[in-house]
C-alpha cells in the first residue's frame, strides 16, 4: 500500500513536470521529444526516464537534460540526477502468422487532438488472427507497363529482402485511384507471406488506424494498441492520405513510424499523392514519409490498359473479341479498376443475357459510363472558360503578370484543373506558363481558404465547376 502511495506521488510530480516543459518550450516541440517518454523509477536519488528510440533519447538527455533535472528538483528533493534510457525491449515472442487488420466498420465523426500518454501496461489482445489481404492480388497478375514498372519493382525489392535497406524505408507508393496501388501492397504481403512465414507483417488501411487509435483512447487501452503496431517486422498503410488533418493520430503515427525505423523494420505505405502535396499534415511528418523510396503509378496508357484488358479476359467465360477490348482501352482511361468493372459487366451480359459481344454491345450495356468519359475536362477548357467569366484574356493564364486582377482567376484556373483533371501538380504548372508545382499547390490552398471566407470565390468556383462538368 505504501508503495503505492508512493508511485502516485511521482506520477504527480511528472505530471508537474511535464507542464512546466511544455510551457517553457511549446506544445509541439513537447509532443516531439516528450510525447512518449514514460516515467521509470526513483531508487537512491536517481530518477529513470525511459525514451522509445536511442534518438530521442539523445536527445532529451543533451538538450533538456539540465532543465528537467532543475524542474524535478523544485517538486521532489530526493531527485539528484535525472537518466534517460530506453523503453526495455520486450519478452520474446513466438514466432505467428503474418496478420492484417481489416478496415473499423464504423468512422467518428470527430478525433480528439491530445492525446494521453500514460497509462497502465495490459496483456496483449486478439489482434493476431486477422484474414489476410485478397489472394487474387499477386505480383504473378499484376500487369506492368511503363506507368507502373518503377512502382513493380520498388514493391518486389521490398518483399525479397531480408533486411531492409534503409534508403528504401519507407517504400512510398502513390497515384491515382484505381491505377494499382493496393494490389501492389497486396503483392507485397502474399510475397513475405511464402518466402517468409515467420516474419510478422500488420497491413491496414489508415482509416482502421485512425479508428483503432480512437477506440484505443475510448477504452483507454493505448500500450495494448502499441504493442501491436510496434512489434511487427513489416508495417504496411494503405491510403495514409486520411492521416492528415488528424492531429493526435499524426502524433500517433509518427512515434510509431519512429519506433519501426529505430529496430530496422520496413515500412510501406500507399497514398494519392506525394509527401510533397499531402495538406494538413506536419512537416515532420511529411518529411518522415519521403525519406525513403518515393514510387508513383502514373495515368495508364492505351497499351498498359489493353494488355490488362486481355490478361482479364483469358480468364473470361465467354471470348471476348480484339475489337472489343480495343474500344475499352480507348474510352475508358483514367481507372485501372472501372476499366476492368467495364469489361466485368460487358462479359455478365454476354453470359447471362445470351448476347454476343460487339462493340455495339458495349456501347448499349455501358452507355452511362462511356458517357461520363466522353464529359472529361481538359486543362484548355478550364482556361477558356475561366478567362470568359473573368473577362481576362485567356493568353493571362500563362503570362508572368502578378496582378489581383489576373492572378486570382489564374489560381482559380489551377484548383479546378486540380480538381477536375487527373493531372499532377508539375503537370499543371506546365500548362499554366511552365510554373513550379510549388505555385500550383499554392494556389489551391489558397482558393480552399478563400472558398471559406470569401462568398463570392465560392459561387464562382461552383458555378464554374458546374458549367465544366455539364
Amino acid at each position: 500500500m505504501e508503495e503505492l502511495a508512493g508511485r502516485k506521488e511521482l506520477e504527480a510530480h511528472w505530471v508537474r513536470v511535464c507542464d512546466r516543459l511544455r510551457k517553457e518550450i511549446g506544445d509541439k516541440a513537447f509532443k516531439t521529444w516528450f510525447g512518449e517518454v514514460e516515467l521509470g523509477e526513483l531508487k537512491t536519488g536517481k530518477l529513470r526516464l525511459y525514451a522509445p528510440t536511442r534518438f530521442v533519447r539523445d536527445w532529451v538527455s543533451r538538450h533538456y537534460g539540465d532543465r528537467v533535472l532543475a524542474y524535478w528538483q523544485s517538486v521532489n528533493g530526493e531527485v539528484a540526477s535525472v537518466e534517460v534510457n530506453l523503453v526495455p525491449p520486450p519478452a520474446p515472442r513466438r514466432p505467428s502468422d503474418i496478420i492484417a487488420v481489416p478496415p473499423v466498420p464504423s468512422s467518428p465523426q470527430s478525433y480528439p487532438s491530445s492525446m494521453p500518454r500514460l497509462g497502465p501496461a495490459i496483456g496483449r489482445g486478439a489482434d493476431d488472427a486477422f484474414q489476410g489481404p485478397e489472394a487474387r492480388y499477386t505480383f504473378a497478375n499484376f500487369v506492368v507497363g511503363k506507368p507502373n514498372e518503377f512502382a513493380y519493382a520498388a514493391a518486389r525489392n521490398i518483399a525479397e529482402q531480408d533486411r531492409p535497406l534503409p534508403e528504401r524505408n519507407p517504400l512510398y507508393i502513390f497515384g491515382g485511384v484505381g491505377l494499382g496501388k493496393t494490389h501492389l501492397m497486396h503483392a507485397i504481403w502474399h510475397a513475405i507471406r511464402e518466402r517468409s512465414p515467420q516474419t510478422r507483417v500488420l497491413y491496414l488501411t489508415a482509416e482502421s488506424f485512425v479508428n483503432r487509435f480512437i477506440q484505443a483512447l475510448r477504452t483507454k487501452n493505448t500500450s495494448q494498441f502499441k504493442e501491436l503496431f510496434r512489434n511487427v517486422d513489416v508495417l504496411m498503410v494503405d491510403d495514409v492520405q486520411f492521416i492528415c488533418g488528424k492531429e493526435a493520430s499524426q502524433d500517433e503515427f509518427f512515434f510509431t513510424f519512429n519506433s519501426l525505423v529505430e529496430q530496422n523494420k520496413q515500412i510501406v505505405l500507399s497514398s494519392e499523392k506525394p509527401p510533397s502535396e499531402l495538406q494538413d499534415i506536419e512537416e515532420r511528418m511529411r518529411s518522415r514519409l519521403g525519406s525513403g523510396l518515393v514510387a508513383d503509378i502514373h495515368s495508364s496508357t492505351y497499351e498498359l490498359r489493353l494488355s490488362i484488358l486481355q490478361t482479364k479476359a483469358e480468364g473470361a467465360r465467354v471470348p471476348v473479341p480484339v475489337s472489343v477490348l480495343e474500344f475499352l482501352a480507348h474510352k475508358i482511361s483514367t481507372n485501372i479498376r472501372e476499366l476492368e468493372g467495364a469489361l466485368n459487366r460487358v462479359v455478365a451480359h454476354g453470359q447471362l443475357i445470351g448476347r454476343e459481344i460487339t462493340v455495339e454491345m458495349a456501347q448499349d450495356v455501358l452507355h452511362d459510363l462511356l458517357r461520363q468519359a466522353d464529359r472529361k475536362v481538359t486543362v484548355d477548357e478550364i482556361q477558356q472558360r475561366v478567362a470568359a467569366h473573368y473577362n481576362i484574356k485567356l493568353a493571362e493564364m500563362s503570362s508572368p503578370r502578378r496582378a489581383r486582377s489576373v492572378a486570382r482567376p489564374r489560381q482559380v484556373a489551377m484548383y479546378l484543373a486540380k480538381q477536375l483533371t487527373t493531372l499532377s501538380l508539375p503537370q499543371i504548372g506546365k500548362r499554366f506558363g511552365n510554373r513550379d508545382h510549388t505555385t500550383v499547390m499554392h494556389a489551391v490552398r489558397k482558393i480552399e481558404e478563400l472558398k471559406v471566407s470569401d462568398l463570392s470565390i465560392a459561387e464562382d468556383v461552383e458555378l464554374l465547376k458546374r458549367q465544366l462538368q455539364g
